[in-house]
C-alpha cells in the first residue's frame, strides 16, 4: 500500500539517479530515478513521494512538486461599485408648524373618532338613568378595604437541660450511661435499648443482659431526673413569662404540684402562679377588647372563633357583649346569603357560647345540600336553627376523640436485693 511522505534530494549520480532522504533525517535513506522527478529539481528540494514498503527496500512510486502558497495580495476581493456617485446618508426636515401641540390635537381627535361622539357624557348618564350599575361610593373595594395587623405568634417554651445534667453528673460514672437514655425517652427508651443490646448479644452467642434489675434502677433515677426536667422548664417560663404562650405557662403550674418537692422549687412554683394569674388577667382584658373590636366591624365569623378561646378557663361572656354577638350573628343568617357562607357560619357559631341565643331572621326555601349537611351535622349543639330548618335533633350523643390507652407499666424488682446488686457488676453492661 502507498504510504506518502516528504522526501529531500541529496546528491545526483551520474546514472540518472537521485538519492534522498526524509525530510529532516540525517542519513540518505534510498535512490529514486530521475524520471520521476519534476523538472528543475534540485539538491535540498522537499518533494510530495508516494512510496511501497517491501522486505527488500523502499520504492519511490511517484513525486510530485509541492504546491505553491499563494500570496496576500491574490486572495483579496475587489468591491465593485455601481460608478456613481451618491450620498450615503439622507434627511428629511419636517415643515414648519407642525409641533407637540399639533400632534396632541391630531391624537385626540383620533381616539375621539374610534371611540364615538360623546362617550364620557353617555357614561354618566347611563349610570345616573341606572341602566348601567357603577361602584358604590358608600362602600370601599374589598381591596382597598384596611388589613387589620396580625397578631404575632405566641414563643413556644424552649428549655435548657441544666438541672438534668447535674443530676446525671452527680450519678456514679456506670449509672450515667443509663441515665442518659432514661433522659432521652423514659423507661421505654431503656427497655428498648435493653432488648437491642439482648438481640445483639443472641446474636454473638454472649450472656444476655438482665432487664429487671437496669429497669429498677431506671425507675429509682427518674425520679430526680423528672424534678430536674420541671425546674429547667420553670427557669425557662419564669424567664419569659410574658411572652411564652400561656398553654406553656399553664402546663409548668400545673405540673409543679407533683415536681415542686423542695424549698426552691415550691418559692420557685409560687412565683410562676403569681405570674401566670397576672397574665391570665391581662390576656383575658385583651379578648375582650378585641372582641368588642370584631363585633363593632362586623367581622362576625371571626368573633365567633374568638368567643370560643377565652384565655380564662370558665370565664363567661359580659352579657351586653354576648347579646351584641349573638345579634350581629342573626341578622348575617338570611336567606340571600351564599350556601358557603351558611356553613362557615354554622362551623363558628356551634363552639360559640352564644349558640344558643342566635335564630336566622330568615332561611332559604329551597336550602342547597351543603347547608343542609351543615345543619344536621350541628343539629345537637345548634337546636334551635335545626327546628327552622325542620331537622329533627338526633339522640345519639356527640362523638368524642378516642382516648389513647395508658402506656404499659414497666417490670419493678419485687425486693430491694435486686435493685441494690444494679449498682454491681451489672450496670457495667447497661445500654450506652
Amino acid at each position: 500500500m502507498a504510504t506518502k511522505i516528504d522526501l529531500e534530494l541529496t546528491s545526483r549520480r551520474d546514472d540518472g539517479t537521485w538519492t534522498w532522504r526524509a525530510a529532516g533525517a540525517r542519513q540518505p535513506k534510498g535512490e529514486v530515478d530521475a524520471g520521476l522527478l519534476p523538472d528543475g529539481a534540485s539538491v535540498g528540494d522537499v518533494l510530495k513521494a508516494e512510496i511501497d514498503k517491501a522486505i527488500d527496500g523502499i520504492t519511490v512510486v511517484s513525486v510530485h512538486a509541492p504546491k505553491s502558497k499563494k500570496s496576500s495580495a491574490d486572495e483579496r476581493l475587489e468591491l465593485l461599485g455601481s460608478g456613481r456617485s451618491e450620498q450615503l446618508v439622507t434627511t428629511q426636515l419636517a415643515p414648519k408648524g407642525r409641533g407637540r401641540g399639533d400632534r396632541r390635537d391630531r391624537g385626540d381627535r383620533d381616539r375621539g373618532d374610534r371611540r364615538g361622539r360623546g362617550d364620557r357624557t353617555d357614561r354618566r348618564d347611563r349610570n345616573e338613568r341606572g341602566d348601567r350599575r357603577g361602584p358604590r361610593p358608600d362602600r370601599p373595594r374589598r381591596d382597598e378595604r384596611p388589613k387589620p395587623p396580625e397578631k404575632p405568634r405566641p414563643k413556644r417554651l424552649k428549655a435548657r437541660k441544666t438541672h438534668r445534667k447535674a443530676v446525671i453528673a452527680a450519678l456514679p460514672p456506670e449509672q450515667q450511661p443509663l441515665a442518659e437514655v432514661v433522659m432521652a425517652g423514659g423507661i421505654p427508651a431503656l427497655r428498648s435499648a435493653i432488648d437491642k443490646q439482648n438481640e445483639l448479644a443472641k446474636a454473638d452467642d454472649k450472656p444476655l443482659v438482665d432487664a429487671a434489675p437496669l429497669l429498677a434502677l431506671g425507675e429509682k433515677i427518674l425520679g430526680p431526673m423528672r424534678v430536674a426536667e420541671w425546674h429547667d422548664r420553670a427557669d425557662a417560663a419564669l424567664a419569659s413569662m410574658d411572652t411564652v404562650d400561656i398553654r406553656d405557662l399553664r402546663s409548668v403550674v400545673v405540673a409543679a404540684d407533683t415536681a415542686a418537692r423542695n424549698d426552691e422549687t415550691k418559692a420557685l412554683a409560687e412565683q410562676l402562679r403569681a405570674g401566670l394569674a397576672s397574665r391570665v388577667e391581662r390576656e383575658h382584658a385583651a379578648w375582650l377588647a378585641e372582641l368588642d373590636e370584631l363585633v363593632r366591624d362586623g367581622r362576625v365569623v371571626r368573633a365567633l372563633h374568638v368567643s370560643s378561646r377565652p384565655p380564662k378557663a370558665g370565664a363567661p361572656l359580659p352579657a351586653e357583649l354576648a347579646e351584641r354577638l349573638a345579634h350581629a350573628t342573626s341578622e348575617g343568617l338570611t336567606d340571600d346569603i351564599a350556601p358557603n357562607r351558611w356553613v362557615v357560619v354554622l362551623e363558628a357559631l356551634a363552639l360559640s357560647p352564644v349558640r344558643t341565643h342566635v335564630v336566622p331572621l330568615s332561611v332559604p326555601a329551597s336550602p342547597s345540600d351543603e347547608v343542609l349537611a351543615a345543619v344536621r351535622k350541628e343539629a345537637n349543639r345548634l337546636p334551635q336553627i335545626a327546628e327552622r330548618f325542620g331537622i329533627e335533633r338526633s339522640d345519639k350523643p356527640e362523638r368524642k376523640a378516642p382516648v389513647p390507652p395508658p402506656p404499659p407499666v414497666p417490670p419493678v424488682a419485687q425486693d430491694d436485693s435486686s435493685a441494690s446488686t444494679s449498682t454491681g457488676d451489672d450496670t457495667t453492661t447497661s445500654p450506652a
